[in-house]
């Protein structure tokens, strides 16, 4: 049994909610901004039900994850099914017609072998700086209408 680690970031784009909403829910086109995550392959029969691979620093991290509650242009909440402990919640906040704030939450337990090898607190600051950087290069894509 490992350790639970939380991270938050948010961030406001210039568009509205249901467009952050639009390109969010493309779950499988995450890779081109979450630069962590290798791929997210969507089960064809069930599009709740996704299957997740993360590279990252050498090391390769793989879980299915099941969406938990989808409240469209408002909230998703996942948490895995599978494969590496993790759940998180992004909201989307309207603040008026052209801008939303997002704000993504995100838990994992560190694998046991892993976590005497790395202190918490500087891990976390890597991660919640990765989760930023993604948010940032997520603002990025929907602002630029791409």
């Amino acid at each position: 049994m490992g350790r639970w680690l939380e991270h938050s970031v948010t961030t406001e784009i210039a568009a509205s909610s249901a467009r952050v909403w639009e390109v969010w829910s493309d779950l499988e086109a995450m890779p081109k901004w979450m630069r962590w995550i290798e791929s997210v392959v969507t089960e064809p029969n069930d599009p709740d039900l996704t299957d997740w691979t993360l590279a990252a620093q050498g090391f390769r991290f793989h879980w299915k994850a099941r969406i938990t509650q989808r409240v469209e242009a408002q909230q998703l909440h996942w948490e895995s099914v599978g494969g590496l402990p993790t759940k998180g919640a992004v909201r989307f906040y309207p603040q008026g017609d052209a801008v939303t704030a997002v704000k993504l939450s995100v838990s994992y337990e560190l694998p046991g072998v892993l976590a005497p090898l790395m202190e918490p607190t500087i891990l976390g600051g890597i991660v919640t700086k990765e989760l930023q950087a993604n948010l940032d290069r997520f603002k990025q894509l929907v602002e630029s209408g791409r």
